[in-house]
């Protein structure tokens, strides 16, 4: 493993090889190369296609994977996509950029992942670099589907990409929890309990039913069906991927943008971020959670950075070694969940949200018998209660409906918020000795540069303006519901303290009477 003062020597290396020629820059690597990318209407994958549109302005063209969704054809949907205000940049430098964005219409759920085959022709011919992100992320999903997006969707690419007479590179997502039964996990394909082949075959012979009644067992140690087929499909990666140049780059916890393009910018619920918002609207004071436990979040940005990176690694070295990269925060740029909750308080709370019913605290536990009855005290029996007076007043009742959506989704995480890992990422520190200093700074992925206090103001903001849709105009007005949450907030904690002292005062009153 390099140090420091070698890696410092590496930059001005490769400065040096750069100014004569003999490296090649990242932007240089891409330009005139088309890539392929399944998922990529997804978080992530709106982040890296924008970041190779504008970090690597000579890109031939992006084809991504694309279905009709929700009653909206193709063509709707990559226009809905790049009029997204993350592409503002990219639209302001070159217009004429987005158009090199093409969509080819298929299905990771389809043989042949839906393609037709004069788009596959097209792909074959022109695609040199492969970005495979398209999964099913649901923590819960049935067996049957995480096999059929995350394993078959995955055997479905590799069959396409044996086909690709140019690919030079093909990065595979997976996720640093895929092998979360173990505590210490290096950059390696663990083999997973069972064959790939065998579990395919007894998801395609069993009943459904059947098959949800046994998925406990199978999935054994592992949480969910999620981590379990991504072990798999690494293994299936590594089975049938023969010569082809593979990397897999395994994210942690996938949070907002750090710097770029927008910071604090996301578009979703995952991971963390319902949790976040519903403690900044006043909704959630108690979680099971080991405080002190690290973090292993990693912001989008640094994950898109990485892959492109890595595609760029595998390609100029001409590697036919599976190399795999754990893109996680880790140890050494360490947050812990108190910390996490704490700063993320603290910043919701100086630009608070509109719809705030309780001033933001939120306690973390250990102890579930105690959680249970904090939950059912401070959450369910005000939103009964709220959600009585809605009936009566003849209004919509949501807060008990809240609650149990909530109580679902931080069970759903609490596995993540209770273990603790180790993860070595030797591979990563390494790939960043092979980068230039110019590309180190426009590809930044070295989680050590991670400023945590300003992460977490572009959080909030990005929580309140990317996912609420709430008007900046708006904060003054929420500050000062903020101020009155507050004092009303304190002023409760006096009332119940001082109910308390008079309730034991009492009750020892009257014990003295009856002796």
């Amino acid at each position: 493993m390099a140090s420091l003062s070698e890696i410092d020597e590496n930059r001005n290396t490769y400065t040096a090889d750069e100014d004569r020629g003999s490296y090649i820059s990242i932007p240089q690597f891409y330009a005139g190369r088309s890539v392929f990318i399944t998922g990529g209407t997804g978080f992530v994958g709106k982040i890296l296609v924008e970041k190779l549109l504008r970090s690597c302005p000579d890109i031939e063209n992006i084809y991504l994977l694309m279905r009709p969704k929700r009653g909206q054809e193709v063509a709707a949907r990559l226009n809905d996509l790049l009029n997204s205000t993350i592409y503002d940049t990219v639209r302001s430098g070159n217009l004429h950029a987005l158009k090199k964005v093409v969509p080819i219409f298929g299905d990771v759920t389809h043989m042949q992942l839906g393609i037709s085959d004069s788009d596959q022709e097209l792909l074959c011919r022109r695609v040199s670099v492969v970005y495979h992100l398209a999964a099913t992320i649901k923590f819960d999903e049935k067996l049957k589907l995480a096999v059929k997006i995350n394993m078959l969707g995955t055997r479905s690419l590799l069959e396409l990409c044996h086909r690709m007479v140019q690919l030079d590179a093909l990065v595979h997502v997976s996720t640093a929890y895929c092998n979360c039964d173990r505590s210490d996990i290096q950059e390696v394909i663990y083999p997973p309990p069972y064959d790939p082949a065998n579990i395919i075959s007894l998801v395609d012979w069993l009943p459904e039913d059947v098959l949800d009644k046994l998925t406990p067992s199978l999935i054994g140690q592992r949480p969910n069906t999620y981590t379990f087929t991504k072990a798999l499909a690494e293994q299936m990666i590594l089975k049938e991927a023969g010569r082809l140049p593979v990397a897999i780059v395994r994210p942690s916890i996938v949070v907002a943008c750090h710097n770029e393009p927008t910071p604090g910018w996301l578009d979703g619920y995952s991971g963390p971020n319902f949790l976040t918002v519903a403690i900044g609207n006043g909704l959630l004071h108690t979680i099971i959670c080991e405080g002190d436990f690290i973090s292993d979040v990693i912001p989008v940005d640094f994950v898109s950075n990485m892959m492109i990176t890595a595609a760029w690694r595998i390609a100029t070295t001409k590697s036919h070694d599976i190399k795999v990269f754990n893109c996680v925060n880790g140890n050494r740029q360490p947050i812990t969940w108190q910390e996490f909750v704490t700063r993320s308080v603290t910043y919701m709370i100086e630009y608070p949200m509109e719809g705030a019913i309780w001033y933001p605290t939120t306690v973390l536990h250990t102890n579930r018998f105690i959680h249970t009855k904090v939950q059912y005290l401070v959450h369910y029996l005000p939103a009964y209660v709220l959600d009585f007076i809605s009936w009566s007043m003849r209004k919509r009742q949501i807060l008990v409906k809240t609650q149990e959506q909530l109580t679902k989704a931080a069970q759903c995480l609490e596995y993540f918020v209770t273990h603790q890992w180790h993860f070595t990422d030797d591979n990563v520190r390494e790939l960043l000795t092979h980068m230039s200093s110019s590309d180190r700074t426009i590809f930044q992925f070295d989680v050590t540069q991670i400023n945590w206090n300003s992460f977490f103001k572009s959080y909030a903001l990005g929580l309140r303006t990317f996912l609420l849709k709430q008007n900046p105009k708006s904060l003054s007005k929420s500050r000062r519901k903020m101020t009155r949450l507050y004092l009303l907030h304190q002023t409760s904690k006096v009332v119940l303290a001082t109910l308390s002292i008079v309730y034991i005062w009492r009750f020892f009153v009257y014990l003295g009477g009856a002796f």
